[in-house]
């Protein structure tokens, strides 16, 4: 796993519904941030999901934000490998991962160029924007989607998991998640359509149609959107 180095960009863990009504304001403060007027959009975690799909409701939504698209079609592992690809993400002003599946997006990702590239990107002041399963998987510890446990992220933010569709998510994967953090870490749940943002000197904020719920073992925060949120490790 490449190390995690200091933040200099904008990250934004979106708790999946990306691209909807409810994420189009903190989506023009994104491109805003990042004065970009194209985004660079991986679906690479919908490998199996019609990521097509993905592209053209990606494509489809900044145009109405005055932004063009460029999708990258990297759906498996050696897709990232190509120079061009690798390129075209280096000099991206806003990266964004959609949501999909977060192991296989780290089967595409971890120790990649790809990665490297993304990361480059991030730490030359650009946003990463990550969703559902790319916000679970560029944190570290991950939350394992098949029951709730945890296992490695990528960590671009140590000792703090992501569990997306916090609102409507099931009880009893939620639970898990809380009963098996590790003593080191905090857990936010994020509700769909809703980010929690963090600024490239180290603040964070809420933003988005919802709530972010910080939990500390069993102690929990609610932050609606538009708060600071205090308690995360920059």
């Amino acid at each position: 796993m490449t190390p995690a180095r200091r933040a200099v960009g904008t990250l934004a863990l979106i708790g999946g519904g990306e691209w909807t009504d409810g994420c189009k304001a903190f989506d023009q403060e994104l491109l805003s941030a990042a004065g970009a007027n194209e985004v660079v959009v991986l679906p690479s975690a919908a490998a199996f999901e019609h990521p097509e799909r993905v592209a053209d409701r990606a494509t489809a939504y900044f145009e109405v934000l005055g932004a063009k698209v460029a999708v990258l079609m990297v759906l498996h592992r050696a897709d990232g490998e190509d120079p061009k690809v690798v390129e075209t993400v280096r000099k991206a002003q806003v990266v964004y991962l959609s949501d999909g599946s977060p192991l296989h997006l780290r089967s595409v990702l971890k120790g990649s160029s790809l990665w490297d590239a993304v990361l480059a990107a991030y730490h030359s002041g650009g946003v990463l924007a990550a969703s559902g399963a790319g916000a679970t998987l560029v944190c570290d510890p991950m939350v394992d989607p098949r029951g709730g446990a945890y296992t490695v992220g990528l960590g671009v933010v140590q000792n703090l998991a992501v569990f997306p569709y916090h609102g409507t998510a099931a009880d009893h994967l939620r639970e898990r998640s809380i009963d098996l953090l590790p003593r080191n870490a905090k857990l936010v749940g994020i509700d769909e359509q809703t980010a929690l943002v963090r600024d490239p000197a180290g603040a964070w904020r809420t933003a988005g149609a919802g709530v972010v719920t910080v939990y500390t073992g069993r102690d929990t925060m609610e932050y609606p959107a538009g708060s600071a949120v205090d308690d995360l490790a920059s």
